[in-house]
């Protein structure tokens, strides 16, 4: 290919969230000319506690070297050496916890093989965006709409400009405008994300205020399981803050479907979980947080995650619930095999190749997300007492969380799915190739 061909290549990045910044680190990796364009003014989060699991770390290995040290200089696990493979520790959200129950003390699920890591989102953000050239990022870029006309998508943003790029990517999000470019031709009803019914309250506080609160209950990662209700806290920013989400679930309808949250006032917050038989002191740290109701969505279905030069990734393909703590791990191995897959594209650009390049993607990517985002709903289920088996038992509940359940997550061979991605390819060329003959 000649220099005029390669500097023809483009990818347009939308959404400098975990997945699209980690595909920047792969592209830039694999010298491929890319733009990333960011809606907020600046670099911003949404949330504040992230980790991920072996899977993720090893993503990230294969995406960038020099990743892993600096993400472990910000991590933080569970207090005791003896919990570090403790991934969450059940409990109940009923007077009592639970403490006095004949299962507490076994009621942990992990792996020998894992050992917990959480980080400030914040903190996180900043390493990533330390591989990445500032040049190659425009802050206040909302894209309002997508075309495509031949060799070329064409980007149009709000603020006027028209850009065009030889691949564009949707990072932007579980309300993704390149998720409805990309299937409401093909599947119309997928490309909304649906509302699983639940929302959350969240917020971070200085280690102190949760200390003081729950005593040593705070050491490990914990989640307390009630009627149709729980409740997550682990910690964050090296043990100096304390992270928590307490989740509702509900037969109502979302009541604001513009918009992703809700405001209530206090005392609505609150009345969501008193009478319900919850120990006061997960009420009392209910009330540390901001009444916003955080509505939870999910992409049930998706497909495809491409169309034409258009392909999804991370949130915009497969927004999942947060029960496995697992959708920054699926995003980062999206950027791992799309940045791998574009990177023969790059060197060889053709109609045909990118369409191979993101068949690829598709094929290895897709059923394993989607495998997890439906484990994630089940977990949701089980761990508001709302599966048809286990119910509110415990004991099941225990059992259907624990053992090998996320070892086919965190110990996945990504080595070998980049080689399939690669094998994938050049299957599809060939057979593109064979019947042109």
């Amino acid at each position: 290919m000649s220099d005029s061909k390669q500097e023809d290549f483009s990818v347009a990045v939308v959404g400098a969230g975990i997945a699209g910044l980690a595909l920047a680190i792969g592209l830039h990796k694999h010298n491929i000319p890319f733009t990333l364009y960011e809606e907020a003014p600046q670099y911003s989060t949404v949330g504040a506690g992230i980790g991920f699991g072996p899977n993720g770390l090893l993503a990230m290995d294969l995406i960038g070297e020099g990743f892993r040290p600096k993400y472990e200089s910000i991590c933080v696990g569970n207090k005791s050496a003896r919990d570090q493979d403790v991934f969450f520790e059940g409990l109940l959200c009923e007077e009592g916890l639970g403490l006095d129950k004949d299962w507490y003390g076994r009621s942990s699920w992990g792996s020998p093989n894992y050992t917990r890591k959480s980080a400030h989102r914040k903190e996180l953000l900043d390493i990533l965006t330390s591989f990445i050239p500032i040049e190659n990022v425009k802050f206040s870029k909302r894209l309002s709409n997508l075309e495509q006309h031949g060799d070329k998508a064409v980007l149009h943003f709000s603020d006027g400009e028209v850009v065009k790029a030889s691949v564009v990517v949707g990072a932007d999000g579980i309300q993704s405008v390149v998720r409805d470019h990309v299937l409401r031709p093909l599947s119309p009803d997928q490309v909304e994300p649906v509302y699983a019914q639940s929302y959350a309250y969240r917020a971070v506080i200085p280690m102190e205020a949760a200390n003081e609160i729950l005593g040593d209950l705070t050491d490990t990662a914990k989640i307390y399981v009630g009627q149709d209700r729980n409740v997550v806290t682990y910690r964050i920013t090296g043990g100096k803050e304390f992270n928590f989400l307490h989740c509702v679930y509900t037969d109502a309808a979302w009541p604001t479907p513009d918009s992703m949250t809700q405001e209530v006032t206090h005392e609505e917050m609150m009345a969501d979980f008193e009478g319900h038989g919850i120990d006061e002191r997960l009420l009392r740290l209910l009330g540390k947080a901001k009444p916003i109701r955080w509505g939870l969505f999910h992409h049930l279905r998706s497909s495809t995650y491409f169309r034409g030069r258009a392909v999804l990734m991370g949130d915009s393909a497969h927004a999942s619930l947060p029960y496995q703590a697992a959708g920054a791990g699926q995003g980062v191995e999206d950027a791992l095999i799309l940045s791998t897959v574009l990177g023969h594209v790059s060197k060889v650009s053709s109609k045909e190749n990118l369409t191979a390049a993101l068949e690829a993607y598709d094929a290895v990517r897709r059923p394993r997300a989607q495998r997890q985002l439906e484990q994630s709903l089940e977990a949701g289920e089980l761990l508001s007492s709302q599966d048809p088996k286990a119910g509110s038992d415990m004991e099941q509940v225990l059992q259907r969380m624990q053992g090998d359940r996320f070892d086919w997550l965190w110990f996945h061979d990504l080595r070998q799915d980049v080689q399939l991605a690669r094998e994938e390819m050049e299957q599809r060329l060939s057979t593109s190739v064979n019947g042109s003959e």
